[in-house]
């Protein structure tokens, strides 16, 4: 037997989404942020792009640190420089936009996607995160 869908609260409406709408935010968060990265050099102070709170922190550089400026050398044509920046970050990009597409592409077809990441693939996601947080510190 189907579940009934629960009403909404009184005085608030659900509104239905569709499956493809988070994706095509991001899509569009992603372009307005590129638009801004296009014409702003993070290698040099003075612009609005916020600081890593961990390094701000710690002094340290997280796993993430460089991916701006990295992404600003991608776009911009200078590759050299965006592996400099950050390796592993330039490393898995591929795989974060293999998954950002797919899920765009069942949204569109009107599917949720929700992948299934396994248990021992999570935690060699997390160890190599933190190996590289180390590597780029110590050496």
């Amino acid at each position: 037997m189907a579940e009934a869908a629960r009403p909404a609260p009184p005085g608030r409406r659900r509104l239905p989404r569709h499956p493809a709408a988070a994706p095509l935010a991001v899509l569009v968060a992603g372009a307005a942020g590129a638009g801004y990265l296009w014409a702003t050099d993070p290698h040099e102070p003075g612009h609005l792009l916020p600081q890593c709170p961990f390094r701000y922190v710690t002094g340290l550089l997280c796993p993430a640190c460089g991916g701006t400026r990295m992404t600003y050398d991608l776009m911009h044509g200078h590759f050299a420089a965006a592996w400099l920046d950050n390796r592993a970050l330039l490393l898995a990009a591929p795989f974060a936009l293999a998954l950002w597409g797919r899920w765009t592409v069942e949204g569109l077809r009107g599917r949720p996607y929700r992948p299934r990441i396994a248990p021992w693939a999570q935690a060699s996601i997390l160890l190599a995160a933190v190996a590289w947080t180390v590597i780029r510190n110590v050496v």
